[in-house]
């Protein structure tokens, strides 16, 4: 029977896909000396939240995530961010594939909420894996499942994600809107004779806060 260990031994930027992506480089050793045919791989991946300092900025842009510090006992839990699944070729001894990781820089995802909330420092990730192993014997294929018990963990840099959003949204973000919202939008932008949605926002913005301190 096979038996994998998982590492977890780099993270990057996909600089030349169509979305933002980062790579998860994987290491894989089949210790047990039996050739791996391929593997169908299933992976969970998790941000382990509780497992950071975090400073007071980065606090108050995370209160919409887990409130206030003095609840963070209860609310600072692990965040699911994606499943994934992979194919990985076959490989005697050790093999190292890189795992693809979609993201998003839509405001109302929690994993982009979390992770635009950090200035620096690191993002624990936690991979749980689970598939399907196809391995060669003597007398033919054995197939057997990864087991539920297998993992790896990475200490992502912030600055990562923040170099992969720059790259694809130099300077900007998105966020959702609804329709009535954008349209009376639109209309404020136009009768003001103004030229950017920046600029309307700010005006508003602007407004809105003479207000509160009046």
């Amino acid at each position: 029977m096979s038996d994998l260990v998982f590492t977890c031994i780099d993270g990057r930027a996909e600089r030349h896909a169509a979305a933002p992506t980062l790579l998860l480089k994987l290491r894989i050793e089949e210790t047990s000396g039996t050739t791996v045919h391929a593997i169908v791989l299933r992976c969970q991946l998790r941000i382990e939240s509780q497992r950071r300092h975090y400073s007071p900025d980065e606090a108050d842009r995370l209160l919409e995530l887990f409130g206030g510090t003095e609840r963070w006992g209860d609310t600072l839990k692990p965040l699911h961010f994606a499943n994934l699944s992979l194919t990985v070729p076959g490989f005697t001894g050790a093999t190292e594939v890189d795992l693809h990781v979609p993201c998003t820089y839509d405001f109302d995802v929690v994993a982009t909420k979390y992770f635009n909330a950090l200035d620096e420092g690191e993002v624990s990730l936690l991979l749980l894996f689970s598939g399907t192993v196809f391995a060669k014997t003597e007398t033919g294929y054995a197939v057997t499942p990864v087991p539920w018990h297998k993992e790896a963990s990475y200490r992502l840099p912030a600055s990562v994600w923040r170099e992969m959003m720059n790259e694809y949204f130099p300077n900007g973000g998105w966020i959702r809107l609804r329709r009535e919202t954008i349209d009376a939008l639109q209309y404020f932008k136009a009768s003001s004779a103004m030229t950017s949605w920046d600029e309307a926002l700010d005006a508003l913005l602007a407004t809105a806060t003479e207000e509160v301190e009046a």
